[in-house]
């Protein structure tokens, strides 16, 4: 059975291509058009998934999305009204009925847009999952038989936090909160408050967290509390939801103990510091709060974390510092990026009760590219390059990464999810101090107080982060051992963690050889890990890694085999600026 899992026109437009259980291609839209957390119709995923399996519309059996509209609609009846959000406007259903007729009218839409496309004459039925039941589904791809399963996220249908026990094809909610009482929505606000974009920069704020002090964290500990029945509750004596989607959603006792937003392009100051401590402090009490009351329901020590908030990956180190749970998994795809991937697997194994057959150990479903599609782009950029065995290709990288330069390290299937894992990643150093400053300096161009990620062989990671598990998608910030910190001083933030992946031999091959040549080079096994891209998605094809090389002072790009240091004449990186110091207080930091 092949069933193609689609979200379309809202955030992280995209496809899951999968067969009896497996995925065979896990594409999101903004790979392609080039445009982040794009609402496009995903065309050219359908395009590119549809080639590369040699397949059509016509040989899908069946397609899912994560969104039962009928239950969004009911829900936030009450809630906005006349406030809709602009992307769901349409008028708001009243009867079991006419949840049914928009459930029809949205499948109707995407039959509509599949046959403007594609011309196909035959639309495979749809099933519409709920949006939690598909961030939950994920549990099906995880290594557990057994497991907890908790999922945040902003909202879904009809819950913003749920819980549920998974058991071999099965799960069952056990518990779950109001759509609006919602520990997301609140970072998500927050985020906006001080002056970054919501629903995308939470993890700039979670970064700058580690700066502030706890001056706001009593204040913050009245908006949103832990209940005693193994919940919280947001106190909407600082929000006003119904103007979700039109205007910030503050009312003025925030205003009043928080001071005013912060602009965007202002500098950040203590108080903003300060704010994010807080919000990250609380956010953490109530994830912790909410998973040991999960643990009282189940016999089970296995847990999933899954929706955007699972994203927060030094409140995850935190679940296994500070409660019972003894092995955590999240996905690569943890945010709405797996949604399509996750409606698929809830229908094959929940609905239709077919057994499990598949374990995800990496994250690498994306598009390929050949070595012609290669060569052809390195000869239309007018690059000289050379092909190189792998042995070759690895002990080149690693010396050139030992002497301090950044590579562009392009392989393979791009990675599904928000995070480079050594496929499309910009890597360098980890034991040069001040390579943070130069990746800044020389691609990244983004704020100096965000960390940048240290990817490290399984079987050393327990010498130099404090962690005994693995964590191959980068979901989990442990701290540092206090001996090593000097060794990898790039890699440690400011409050001495580290957001690490994990990397087997099985789970990427090549990836795997590279930083096992750095360390033989070197000692250290661990390398510098952060996106391919700058201010724009993770690049996909060669002509994008290639154009972000360009953009850039990158000082090596290897696309597969092949290898260049050659800018032929097209060198479009702008002159280097002073590298950003470390945030201090009472320091202004420059603008985003």
């Amino acid at each position: 059975m092949r069933i193609l899992g689609i979200v379309a026109k809202t955030h992280d437009s995209g496809v899951a291509f999968v067969r009896d259980g497996v995925p065979e291609l896990i594409l999101e839209e903004e790979r392609f058009n080039r445009s982040k957390k794009t609402k496009k119709f995903p065309k050219l995923s359908l395009t590119a998934g549809f080639g590369e399996l040699g397949i059509g519309l016509e040989d899908i059996d069946v397609l899912t999305t994560p969104w039962h509209l009928g239950l969004l609609r009911r829900s936030f009846a009450s809630i906005v009204l006349r406030h809709f959000p602009l992307s769901l406007s349409l008028a708001i259903p009243r009867s079991h009925a006419s949840q049914q007729n928009q459930i029809a009218a949205l499948n109707y839409y995407l039959a509509r847009d599949l046959r403007k496309h594609f011309s196909a004459t035959r639309i495979p039925p749809i099933v519409n999952v709920p949006h939690h039941n598909a961030h939950a589904a994920l549990f099906f791809a995880s290594p557990f038989e057994d497991a907890l399963v908790l999922v945040m996220d902003g909202y879904g249908d009809e819950c913003s936090s749920s819980g549920y026990v998974g058991s071999g094809n099965r799960l069952e909610r056990i518990w779950s909160t109001g759509i609006m009482n919602s520990a997301g929505l609140v970072y998500t606000f927050v985020t906006e408050y001080l002056g970054f974009a919501g629903f995308g920069d939470e993890g700039k704020v979670m970064a700058l967290a580690a700066y502030g002090e706890d001056s706001y964290v009593e204040k913050f500990r009245d908006v949103i509390r832990p209940t005693g029945d193994g919940g919280y509750a947001v106190n909407m004596d600082y929000f006003s939801y119904p103007s979700f989607g039109q205007i910030r959603p503050f009312k003025r006792k925030f205003i009043e103990a928080f001071g005013p937003p912060r602009a965007p392009g202002e500098p950040l100051l203590d108080r903003h510091r300060d704010l994010a401590f807080a919000l990250q402090t609380v956010t953490e009490e109530i994830v912790l709060h909410v998973v040991r009351a999960l643990m009282k329901k189940s016999v089970t020590r296995n847990l999933c974390m899954v929706g955007g908030v699972a994203l927060n990956c030094v409140a995850n180190a935190k679940i296994l510092e500070h409660t019972d749970v003894k092995r955590l998994w999240v996905p690569p795809c943890a945010s709405d990026t797996g949604a399509p991937f996750g409606s698929a697997l809830w229908h094959y194994h929940q609905d239709l009760g077919k057994p499990r057959s598949f374990e995800l150990e990496h994250a690498l479903y994306g598009t390929a590219y050949s070595d012609e599609e290669i060569t052809r782009a390195l000869k239309d950029a007018g690059l000289s390059y050379r092909r190189m065995s792998e042995s070759t290709l690895l002990g080149q990288v690693a010396q050139d990464l030992a002497d301090g330069k950044i590579v562009g390290w392009m392989q393979g299937r791009f990675e599904m999810g928000p995070r480079a894992l050594g496929n499309r990643s910009i890597l360098a150093d980890p034991r040069r101090a001040d390579m943070r400053d130069t990746l800044n300096d020389k691609v990244k161009k983004r704020e100096s107080f965000r960390p940048f990620a240290p990817a490290v062989l399984l079987e050393r990671a327990g010498e130099f982060f404090e962690i005994d598990q693995p964590d191959p998608f980068m979901t989990l910030a442990p701290r540092v051992r206090p001996d090593k910190r000097g060794a990898i001083p790039a890699a440690v933030h400011v409050d001495g963690t580290g957001r690490i992946q994990t990397v087997t031999r099985s789970s990427n091959p090549r990836y795997y050889g590279l930083i096992e040549a750095f360390g033989r080079l070197t000692g250290v096994p661990v390398l510098l890990n952060t996106s391919f891209n700058r201010h724009e998605p993770i690049v996909a094809s060669p002509q994008d890694a290639i154009r972000c090389f360009l953009a850039t002072k990158m000082d090596v790009l290897v696309l597969g085999d092949f290898y260049t240091t050659d800018r032929g004449g097209n060198d479009m990186s702008q002159e280097t600026a002073t590298p950003a110091s470390q945030p201090h207080r009472d320091t202004a930091l420059p603008a985003s």
